[in-house]
């Protein structure tokens, strides 16, 4: 099951009480105090790992806690910091905090570890407290209590492309033809209920990440159909590709304008992301050609943008594809290649 949000309570360790205790040996008389601090509490950290691609391990939990820390112990003896809770997300996973929606921590490159929580400081012992006017003291002070908060999980996929459509395109054909990703694949709507994604290679040195995700319909940044669980997973990509049905019963523009207005809506920084479009199932069109001529015209777009002109309000390129027949596929993966590396640039 392919989990990407989830929400619980998080609390690191109270500290542990200092110790109130006096020396008592034989043969020594005035002792004295020697009760030992506390330990720390445990802190709660949170680590990006390639080897997890989902949030399921945190479905149904309410709290989770690092340890407290141990008391502090008589002859001046620390106690043991408690363990530290560190939680395992994938790539990608965006910590909030559920009451106020602030970002609290953003886990993007594998393997980093930070800190989210930190434990409570261990109390002092009585030896702590020893002077000419009080030489037994009996007061140790209490460890300081953890923090607390409720957290909101969010996973965006990290890919360099991403595949926006309405259902039943082809993208699910076109990233099962360019990668290794194998999708479900049928001739009816939203085959595609989660996210994926394949490693495109173009060349022997070169290739990308595309995502897929499940087809968007209008209205979807009101919350209709299954795109808006899911568009935050294209917010991370670099560069959007719209794919546009030339064969459906819906015309291309207004394919066209319906996506870019819910991409929109959705969020405005990631309608500036630098797209291109590729009209879909060419080879089952009756003038493939005529209607690609029809939506530059349309547009007022060009074909192809020469790259060192390139304006980021237009797309890069317009080009007709047929994923099942593998028709332009080859030129399709270079000039997203070609994108991509003028965004690196």
């Amino acid at each position: 099951m392919f989990i990407d949000s989830v929400k619980f309570q998080i609390r690191s360790g109270h500290g542990g009480a200092g110790s109130s205790s006096f020396r008592r040996e034989k043969f020594v008389e005035l002792g004295g105090p020697d009760g030992g601090d506390g330990g720390a509490g445990g802190d709660v950290y949170f680590i990006a790992d390639n080897n997890t691609h989902t949030l399921e391990n945190y479905k149904g939990k309410r709290l989770l806690k690092a340890e407290n820390g141990v008391p502090g112990e008589p002859k001046r003896m620390t106690g043991r910091k408690g363990e530290d809770l560190v939680l395992i997300v994938p790539p990608g996973t965006a910590i909030y905090d559920d009451e106020s929606g602030e970002l609290l921590l953003d886990m993007v490159e594998p393997g980093e570890k930070k800190l989210l929580l930190k434990g409570g400081k261990g109390g002092l012992g009585n030896v702590h407290f020893k002077s000419s006017t009080n030489q037994a003291p009996t007061y140790a002070q209490p460890g300081m209590p953890g923090e607390e908060r409720m957290v909101r999980l969010e996973l965006k996929l990290i890919a360099d492309v991403g595949l926006v459509g309405f259902p039943n395109v082809g993208k699910s054909t076109l990233i099962s033809t360019v990668s290794n990703a194998r999708p479900q694949i049928a001739d009816y709507e939203f085959t595609t209920l989660t996210p994926k994604l394949g490693r495109v290679v173009v060349d022997e040195y070169s290739g990308f990440v595309m995502a897929d995700i499940p087809g968007i319909i209008e209205g979807a940044s009101d919350g209709r159909g299954l795109g808006i669980e899911f568009l935050r997973h294209v917010e991370r990509t670099k560069v959007l590709l719209f794919m546009i049905d030339i064969a459906g019963y819906r015309a291309p523009t207004e394919q066209f304008e319906t996506l870019r207005n819910e991409v929109e809506k959705f969020s405005p920084i990631l309608a500036e992301r630098d797209y291109a479009v590729a009209l879909t199932r060419c080879d089952a069109a009756e003038d493939a050609e005529r209607a690609l001529d029809d939506f530059c015209e349309y547009f007022d777009f060009k074909r192809k943008q020469d790259i060192y002109e390139y304006d980021p309000s237009r797309p890069y390129f317009v080009m007709s594809i047929s994923s099942a027949a593998n028709i332009r596929i080859k030129e399709l993966k270079f000039a997203l290649l070609e994108l991509l590396n003028r965004e690196k640039a």
